[in-house]
């Protein structure tokens, strides 16, 4: 086997939402903001690939056209992940995302996180914004959700 399937077999028996060392692909997480000194955190995910399940009426009917299984949502899978990374670490604030791979079933996403109380992140004057800026991830300001909202 190689490497990229091996590596892809041990993130899945990992829990959904993990906290890593650093990023995979330094490259791009530079890119998307990531520095490598304190107050910065990089979680990994995943997200069944697919359309999701609409939830089941509650009421006592079955509507005929009740539609279930081919819902489609509005947001992005890496938007959907970059809120239950936030939803885990209700500290810390998602600034952006990027996808790592997948396989026949779910997708992995890697969210940069920082802490906006941090000392390092508050006295940089190219981070202290995000100290005023709080839960941006549930008003899709980070960029995949700016993108599902044809911004």
């Amino acid at each position: 086997m190689d490497n990229a399937k091996e590596k892809l077999i041990n993130w899945r028996k990992e829990p959904v939402v993990i906290r890593i060392d650093g990023p995979t692909n330094i490259k791009k997480a530079r890119m998307l903001g990531y520095r490598a000194k304190q107050g910065y955190v990089v979680a990994r995910t995943r997200i069944r690939k697919g359309a999701r399940h609409r939830p089941k009426p509650m009421k006592g009917r079955n509507p005929s056209k009740m539609g279930r299984l081919r819902y489609t949502p509005k947001q992005s899978l890496q938007t959907i992940s970059e809120k239950r990374v936030a939803r885990k670490f209700p500290n810390l604030e998602v600034l952006n995302s990027y996808y790592v791979g997948e396989d026949g079933v779910q997708t992995f996403y890697e969210v940069i996180l920082v802490d906006p109380n941090h000392p390092a992140v508050m006295k940089d004057p190219k981070t202290k914004w995000i100290v005023n800026h709080r839960k941006r991830v549930f008003r899709g300001l980070t960029s995949s959700a700016r993108k599902s909202r044809d911004l």
